[in-house]
């Protein structure tokens, strides 16, 4: 018997896991699936991150890496939230620590991580796509290594899915595409897409009733030439067993459905998949969040967790009114007013807030899965025909639907409303889920009206607005989680100052006026008087009154919580100078023009020197600076 304590997790804290994972017997491979669930809930409890997703698919993750070598063949998961049994499989179970924390690991597949991670994956519904173009890759190089893309969590619910096996099916290109059906994405999946799949989970019966045939036959006379003509009346029996064979016609070899909690099944079948030398899809049905009770009863609820007593799982810090519930329940408010509201969302309904909406006005909520693109263009065609659309989606995934925004949306001037929540930086989830493009792109959109509420009040009263706006596209853009110092409600104009100054105007919009006021109290305590003047309309042109603010103190300085390219600093600079007023200074406090690391809010604000104290040491610096030289500028 091994000493107590010389390991925590056993066969997972063994250094040659990866080498002898493909002889585990099968009681092995299910102690060591117990250990990856017990290891998954010890660290997400105490860092956070994707857990339900994460412990649903952890057999299946072993029985790939007993099938296949990470260092040459390519593995994708699609959604990359699943990756977590992947990255303890390849060295990363140390580094767990700092899961999705600043310098730590990400929470998605990540190839400069490690050369066992594909491809970028933090958006849903591209694992095919990706999965093709390095099959046929390999196919033009004459190299020889398997291809194989993991989808589910709801991924399948996005056209981009369908457009890659449509390619794919015909292409004939030796690609395995392992479907994980646990019937849910965030919340529960929707769509004739889920029903299809409910209808395949038929085929164990089909598969044990051929079995069954078969070997009953064979103890027959003249039982052998049954089998054959059942054999080529086997595309009727299909068939009647399933009504639509989709996969199949869309040119894929369909293997399944297997319990996907059953590592050798699941070996065998991905064994055959990759013999055939062919587009295979196979089925495995799996249990979002299983081995956590919790878990299990709720999936939505433990997706995406924060810290958490394991016990009990409960959160660790009570959840405060965010922007997100206000939003849903401003809406619900103005829905019961107006019958023309609509709430329009992508697989997101209790992220975005929209749970209570979906449940108190059913036939006036649509959850169209993981769908941007059709969501607003649905929007368009609801608002076009006299509804009032409310199209809810996270800033990151509203990036999926910019052709849509243009060309069903801002060129026939349709009045629909975007709700624009996690907008600026989110943290934990880094650079695939940060949404910091939204001003850029949106501004440059003829027609589209951005508003930016700071406070949850200017949230309310912005919604009223937007419901009542007629004259083109209107978007409302608020971040991830609560709100600050700032409660006050200053909507009704294009902007406000909210404190006056006369020696350097600072400028910000959104959540970050919170940070604007902490560097105007900083540059008070130094002596330095600061204006803060808060954007509402990020759209609008800058107004006389702002400008001539500007002119008179000489020195400037916009903080946002966006890219460099298409800010709001940028369009001020720019502004500025059509104007020809020349000031001494104007700083531009923003993300850059590169992608922003993960990590927590604050430490993010600290790392691009959104903070308010640093936003302050550069502007005393600054005015330090001109006051040593003489010179106006640094």
């Amino acid at each position: 018997m091994e000493k107590e304590n010389q390991t925590r997790y056993g066969l997972l804290d063994r250094e040659d896991l990866s080498s002898i994972l493909g002889t585990l017997s099968k009681d092995n491979l299910d102690e060591l699936c117990s250990e990856i669930r017990q290891f998954l809930l010890d660290h997400v409890s105490r860092t956070g991150g994707h857990l339900a997703s994460n412990l649903g698919v952890v057999e299946l993750t072993v029985a790939l890496h007993r099938c296949f070598d990470t260092t040459t063949d390519r593995l994708i998961f699609d959604v990359g939230h699943q990756c977590y049994t992947h990255k303890l499989l390849t060295g990363r179970k140390d580094a767990f620590d700092n899961l999705r924390q600043f310098g730590g690991i990400s929470g998605f597949l990540k190839p400069a991580e490690s050369p066992h991670d594909a491809c970028v994956t933090g958006h849903a519904s591209c694992s095919v796509s990706a999965a093709l173009g390095m099959a046929h890759a390999r196919t033009l190089l004459g190299e020889d290594y398997s291809v194989v893309a993991v989808i589910g969590d709801g991924a399948l619910t996005g056209g981009m899915a369908y457009e890659a096996l449509n390619s794919a099916g015909a292409s004939g290109e030796p690609l395995i595409v392992v479907l994980n059906d646990n019937d849910m994405s965030i919340d529960k999946n929707v769509g004739a897409m889920s029903k299809h799949l409910n209808r395949l989970r038929v085929r164990p019966r089909y598969l044990r009733m051929k079995q069954d045939v078969k070997h009953a036959l064979d103890h027959v006379p003249g039982g052998e030439n049954a089998v054959n003509f059942i054999s080529k009346s086997k595309r009727a029996v299909k068939s009647v067993m399933l009504p639509s064979p989709m996969f199949e016609q869309m040119g894929f070899t369909y293997l399944g459905p297997v319990d996907g909690h059953d590592i050798l099944a699941l070996c065998q079948l991905l064994e055959i998949a990759r013999a055939l030398r062919k587009p295979v899809i196979i089925h495995a049905l799996t249990k979002k969040g299983k081995g956590y009770s919790y878990a299990e009863q709720k999936p939505e609820k433990y997706h995406g967790v924060s810290r958490f007593d394991v016990a009990t799982g409960l959160p660790l810090k009570k959840s405060g009114l965010n922007f997100s519930t206000v939003f849903g329940k401003e809406l619900l408010r103005l829905a019961a007013e107006n019958k023309k509201i609509c709430a329009i969302t992508a697989a997101m309904p209790s992220g975005t807030g929209l749970s209570d909406f979906s449940t108190a006005y059913p036939h006036r909520f649509f959850d169209v899965g993981i769908a941007e693109e059709h969501a607003v263009t649905m929007s368009a065609g609801m608002a076009k025909q006299g509804l009032r659309p409310v199209c809810a989606l996270y800033s990151t995934f509203l990036q999926r639907s910019y052709d849509q925004l243009i060309h069903d949306v801002a060129i026939d001037n349709v009045p629909v409303v975007l709700a624009i929540d996690r907008a600026g930086i989110v943290g934990e989830d880094g650079a695939t889920h940060n949404g910091v493009f939204d001003v850029g792109f949106l501004r440059q959109i003829p027609g589209m009206t951005l508003l930016a509420p700071s406070s949850f009040a200017e949230l309310r009263a912005m919604l009223q607005q937007t419901i009542a706006h007629t004259e083109g596209p209107i978007a409302l853009r608020y971040p991830r989680g609560g709100e600050g110092e700032y409660h006050e409600e200053h909507s009704g104009c294009y902007g406000v100052c909210l404190r006056e100054g006369t020696q350097v105007v600072l400028i910000s919009y959104g959540i970050m006026i919170n940070e604007t006021l902490k560097a105007a109290k900083i540059l008070q305590q130094n002596g330095i008087s600061a204006a803060v003047y808060k954007i509402n309309d990020l759209t609008a042109d800058f107004p006389a009154e702002l400008l001539q603010r500007i002119a008179e103190c000489k020195r400037a300085a916009v903080v946002e919580d966006v890219v460099h390219a298409g800010s709001i600093g940028q369009a001020l600079a720019e502004a500025l100078t059509c104007q020809g007023i020349f000031i001494n200074w104007l700083k531009l406090f923003n993300t850059g023009n590169a992608f922003a690391p993960q990590g927590a809010v604050s430490r993010i604000y600290q790392y691009y020197h959104l903070d308010g104290r640093s936003v302050a040491e550069s502007c005393l610096e600054a005015i330090h600076h001109e006051k040593e030289t003489g010179c106006p500028s640094v």
